[in-house]
């Protein structure tokens, strides 16, 4: 047996209980469980199948008590089962490196491979977690740190996937940079889902703040890490035997094992020393071994060191600056020394059992390398720090690699620190660790920078801090603005990147001050109009706008002369478009200019842009009636974050969004599952931000759809969605959805006060678009059970705002509770043209409300055959929509009618008729419902209503009509005019 197998197996003394845990761990992983886990691999007994699944094993306890040794025995026992085994190990000197574990345990996976293969392994991921992995440079748009996470649970995944089982360990987790041990904190939890055991070690009381998480995590079977604890005097006794022979006496041994307190590093290193000194193991050397012991640590080991020569510890001292994996090469030129005099010293320090290696060099023990960094002297040390940041640039290493050095260096006024400070940061916020290139941004802003640089070094450090902390940002950018510039694009991009993250913050007002500073001030026409597109957004999103209607009109007179020629022009027109939506303009007026700002392309993941205004083009399509164009474009927006890897707030954003489009059609199961996706995300940004106050909202909205009262309630509560609301304006409006929730509970008068204060603070500003915000329909409702005159009135308002604005869907849903205020006759009426205006919309679920409103209403007023065909048509679409409560009521008044509710799964309430084939058919080619009328010898309204019907039946509109649509043969001649299965 070699010494070092020698000295692994004797460090484990005591660790039985532990590698019975390790055993029973890798049984379940690889599948194959023994009668007897504890007698180890080759014990020879007889193994039968097991279920496979991995988990997480943490071992806790302070330095030297053998983590690392009983890791090494981990990754032997792992691959002799068969296992892929991942490694990797934390480094003091490393912890400022981004990724630098996370490269340890996935690069060697791919590394070495074509290009073109990793390209194909990584596919759409290659771009956004290959320059973390220093797989590939950076290139492009930087990933948001939550898309970088999703990239490497991606790679870890498909890892474990292809090569399992998998083994991945970690050793000195407390040393591992932020960005990794993050990630692997939050991956942890699903390794039990995987064929994936995940096996770390870490001294607890040295664990960085931000792992926090991570020292929480539970392990195997929800046990918390496991503690090492100190070696017994049994133990430590045969240490030292085995060391220095069988004949050490037990007094002896007694007194190694009180100077070491059981610590199996300093036992052995003890031992090794009354070896080399040759010392009798005996009661007459008892007395010397606790000034040895000191003399295998701390001074001791210092002393030690300077004995064996200037030049070798030089060499040391450049080992320890250097870190792990220490190149030998490397070491010597920042020691100083020539290649043959370097490799005596190396050498000497293996014979001290100071390092061990040879192509690369490590230190024995982290304790040690720890001791000899502490040792060099100050000025020294910053010196090593200095020529290793040269060295390594010089090595082809890049800026990167010499930041984490520059980082320990005193400020100089050095102009190459600053440009090598500023290149790491590019790198590593392209990377996606925007918290290292803060740290590289603010020492090169203590150099400090040649005062023409100082306004890009702010700017640049700005933009790093934007995602972590946008006060901050404005701090930075606001003092970047007082510097000299030269540069007018510069001083543009410090303007929008200030106006954004004043906006970030919830301080819009301040946000669209910036821009129309700029924007006065401007010399040019370009950047004067770049400038008022800005402050048109940020005014635009503002609850406490001073004068919207005067912005209104500025805003109609700009855009309504520009042609879109650029993407400045577009995204003018873009929100005039919007404006035009909120004040209720007609819906040609709102797709003209929706169709002029598409028209040349607007970008969602445009990094010098922000993603709101195609969201809102996107979102003017859905309050007009055409969600599939709207839909279109949500899908091809949320591709283009994914691709970039925006995956924090951006992707909430489009996933909630687009539940609130798919809850504006009727598919509210649907609309409910994108919607708490949309949240899920949303929780990782952050709690209170205004992703969250969107994402609970629509999901608000969605369950009193659902009829899920409670439940929305609930949510609510948890979430606190209750005054103060944003500053920002929002969709669905937040104050108008929590007047919803009050009034779906029953609290009328709450309702009432909550959603006039809606209009009191919308009205004003002209934003009177019952499809934006439909609080007076609300509010009507509300009224209804106090001051039934006020709520006919309020309702009737609401039509006719409706009716200006021409969306079936806005109308139809307003004409219906002026219906159910209004009552008798006239409200019977009203019923029925809602049910008119909501069959030529994509509104599914508001047509469900109408017809059970309606039926109900025709089975008061005597009328059941008519009540029946209304509600039998109206349970179906609930059913369809997923509107349980309002099936629920559907079904009760038909029992009120005598009648018995259909199967829902009935063959007549799904089957499509001829004649809806045949009108599809002939839509999909054209939509030109006047022909269509003509050929199916009907009127063109009914051609509308039917086609509309259709495409709710297949889940799809005119714009995104499937191909399945184009196989349905179409019948000959209509049968009879039973389209509904009535």
């Amino acid at each position: 047996m070699s010494q070092r197998h020698s000295r692994n197996r004797r460090a484990l003394l005591e660790r039985d209980a532990e590698l019975v845990a390790v055993d029973e761990a890798l049984s379940d992983l690889t599948g194959i469980r023994s009668d007897d886990d504890a007698a180890g691999p080759d014990a020879g007994t007889a193994a039968r199948p097991a279920e496979r699944h991995g988990g997480l094993i943490a071992f806790a306890a302070s330095a030297g008590l053998g983590k690392t040794t009983l890791l090494t025995e981990v990754r032997r026992r792992a691959a002799e089962r068969g296992c892929t085994v991942l490694s990797a190990r934390g480094g003091d000197q490393e912890q400022q490196v981004a990724f630098h574990v996370a490269r340890q345990l996935l690069q060697p996976q791919l590394v070495g491979a074509p290009e073109t293969e990793i390209r194909a392994r990584l596919g759409s991921w290659y771009g956004i977690v290959g320059p973390a992995l220093g797989l590939c440079t950076a290139e492009g748009a930087a990933p948001d740190p939550q898309g970088l996470r999703d990239g490497l649970d991606w790679v870890l995944t498909h890892v474990v996937v292809q090569r399992a089982p998998v083994v991945l360990v970690l050793d000195d987790a407390h040393w591992a940079d932020p960005q990794s041990l993050n990630w692997l904190a939050a991956f942890a939890p699903r390794a039990d889902e995987l064929a994936l055991l995940i096996v770390v070690a870490y001294r607890p009381d040295e664990l960085p703040p931000g792992a926090e998480s991570f020292r929480g995590l539970p392990g195997r079977a929800g046990h918390r890490p496991i503690g090492l604890a100190p070696l017994t005097a049994t133990a430590i006794r045969h240490l030292v035997r085995e060391s220095v022979g069988a004949h050490a006496d037990e007094a002896f041994c007694r007194e190694c094992w009180a100077v070491t307190a059981g610590n199996p590093f300093e036992a052995v290193e003890l031992a090794e020393k009354v070896r080399d000194r040759w010392l009798s193991p005996d009661e007459s050397s008892a007395h010397l071994l606790r000034d040895l012991a000191a003399a295998a640590k701390g001074s001791g080991l210092i002393a030690r060191l300077e004995r064996l020569g200037p030049s070798t510890v030089r060499l040391a001292w450049a080992a320890a600056v250097l870190g792990t994996e220490i190149s030998p090469t490397l070491a010597a030129t920042v020691a100083g020394l020539g290649r043959e005099e370097a490799a005596d010293c190396a050498d000497r320090l293996r014979d001290a059992r100071i390092v061990t290696g040879s192509g690369t060099l490590e230190f024995v023990h982290p304790l040690i390398a720890t001791a000899v960094y502490r040792a060099i002297p100050d000025a020294v040390r910053v010196a090593l720090h200095g020529q290793a940041a040269w060295s390594v640039v010089d090595e082809g290493l890049g800026p990167a690699a010499a930041a984490r050095h520059l980082l320990e260096t005193h400020p100089e006024g050095d102009p190459w620190v600053v440009a090598q400070l500023r290149a790491a940061a590019r790198e590593t916020l392209r990377a996606g660790a925007p918290e290292a290139a803060r740290a590289y941004l603010g020492r090169a802003l203590r150099e400090p920078p040649p005062p023409e640089d100082r306004a890009a070094v702010l700017y640049e450090l700005g933009s790093a801090s934007q995602l972590l902390e946008p006060s901050v940002t404005v701090n930075h950018l606001r003092a970047a603005l007082e510097e000299p510039i030269t540069d007018p694009e510069l001083r543009d991009g410090i303007v929008f990147r200030l106006s954004q993250s004043l906006a970030h913050s919830d301080r819009l007002g301040e946000a669209a001050d910036v821009v129309a500073h700029a924007a006065r001030t401007a010399t040019g026409a370009r950047t004067r109009l770049r400038m008022q597109a800005e402050q048109f957004m940020w005014d635009a999103f503002r609850a406490d706008e001073p004068d919207s209607p005067s912005r209104s009109r500025r805003l109609a007179r700009l855009a309504d002369r520009l042609t879109g020629r650029d993407l400045t022009e577009r995204y003018i027109i873009g929100l005039r478009a919007w404006d035009a939506t909120l004040r209720g303009e007609p819906t040609a007026t709102v797709l003209h200019h929706a169709g002029r700002a598409l028209d040349g392309g607007l970008p969602w993941a445009n990094e010098g842009w922000g993603f709101e205004v195609p969201v809102l083009v996107a979102m003017t399509y859905m309050y007009a009636d055409q969600p599939g164009r709207a839909e279109e474009l949500f899908t091809t927006g949320i591709a283009g974050f994914e691709r970039h890897g925006w995956r924090g707030a951006h992707l909430s954003f489009g996933y909630l969004l687009l539940g609130y489009l798919r809850y504006r059609r009727g598919r509210l199961a649907e609309a409910e599952d994108f919607a708490r996706d949309g949240l899920r995300l949303a929780e990782r940004v952050g709690r209170g931000t205004p992703v969250q106050w969107y994402s609970v909202a629509v999901l608000i909205e969605i369950l009193l759809a659902r009829g899920r009262t409670e439940e929305a309630v609930a949510l609510a509560a948890a979430y606190d969605f209750r005054e103060p609301f944003p500053a920002a304006v929002t969709f669905p409006d937040a104050q108008a959805v929590h007047g919803e929730l009050l009034l779906a509970q029953g609290r009328y008068k709450e309702a009432v006060a909550e959603l006039t204060g809606v209009g009191g603070r919308l009205d004003p500003r002209g934003m009177r678009n019952p499809a934006w915000s439909p609080w007076q329909v609300h509010l009507a409702l509300a009224e209804a059970h106090d001051t039934p005159d006020r709520a006919r009135a309020t309702a009737l308002d609401a039509v006719a705002r409706a009716r200006q604005f021409g969306a079936a869907s806005a109308v139809g849903h307003a004409l219906r509770v002026a219906a159910e205020v209004t009552g008798g006759p006239d409200g019977l009426k009203l019923l029925e043209e809602s049910v008119d205006r909501l069959e030529e919309s994509p509104s599914a679920h508001q047509l469900a409300c109408s017809l059970v409103a309606h039926g109900a209403a025709l089975r008061r007023a005597g009328q059941p055959e008519r009540a029946a065909e209304q509600l039998h048509r109206g349970l179906d679409t609930a059913r369809m929509c997923g509107a349980d409560a309002l099936a629920d009521r559907a079904g009760q008044e038909l029992e009120l009618a005598g009648l018995r509710p259909r199967h829902p799964h009935s063959a007549d309430s799904d089957a499509l008729t001829a004649r809806e084939h045949a009108a599809a058919l002939r839509a999909a080619q054209g939509e030109d419902h006047r022909r269509i009328a003509a050929a199916l010898g009907t009127g063109e309204r009914d051609v509308v209503r039917t086609l509309n019907a259709v495409y709710r039946k297949l889940g799809t509109d005119p714009t995104g009509l499937p191909e399945a649509l184009h196989k349905i043969p179409a019948a000959p001649a209509p049968p009879d005019d039973d389209a509904y299965g009535r």
